[in-house]
């Protein structure tokens, strides 16, 4: 994806317990790190996020983002993955409801809304996140300007837009990119 001009690498770990695949783990990431100099950012579809955090830090990773939904103590794992030296995200399924995360935003560097389920790729976006994108978007222009909103599922040309007005300055793309004749010319429409 360097080639295609991507600003940063989006990585899905995936545990077979969190979401019912298992995808990437830390020597795959390591290894991407020893061949690429883009910034790694980790999502963390798994159950336990703090057991494996030091890990993926250690393999690479420049930003580690977990689900609200995987964990009891949301603002323990920010700690625990700033405490690690790196950036921290916090991802929400469809079905949580924005202000689910409210509570974090001044916590946390960058929110993930996932546009489809998380667990598999390919899956059609859902356009009924976009007032998610928009309620948080607007509750961090309130609280923390900077925070970056991230958005992955079903992300293409068209709905890249959709979601950039709804507030998103993060896009995830994979089938979009990995299943273009031109991967460039794909990115250069998301952008």
């Amino acid at each position: 994806m360097e080639l295609a001009g991507a600003d940063m690498l989006h990585i899905d770990v995936m545990d077979g317990h969190f979401v019912p695949n298992i995808s990437l783990g830390v020597p795959v990431l390591a290894s991407l790190d020893k061949k690429s100099d883009m910034f790694m950012d980790v999502h963390l579809m798994i159950s336990d996020p703090a057991k494996y955090a030091s890990a993926f830090v250690k393999a690479g990773a420049d930003l580690l983002t977990f689900h609200l939904e995987a964990v009891d103590k949301p603002d323990e794992i920010i700690d625990l993955i700033h405490r690690l030296g790196v950036k921290a995200g916090i991802s929400l399924k469809p079905a949580t409801a924005a202000k689910e995360v409210f509570p974090y935003l001044e916590q946390v560097d960058l929110v993930l809304v996932m546009t489809v389920e998380p667990g598999f790729g390919g899956q059609r976006f859902m356009s009924d996140m976009l007032p998610k994108i928009s309620s948080i978007r607007k509750e961090a222009e309130a609280r923390c300007p900077s925070l970056h909103i991230q958005v992955d599922g079903g992300i293409n040309a068209e709905t890249g837009k959709l979601c950039a007005a709804a507030g998103a300055d993060i896009l995830v793309a994979g089938s979009h990119l990995f299943g273009a004749d031109d991967p460039h010319s794909a990115m250069e429409c998301l952008r």
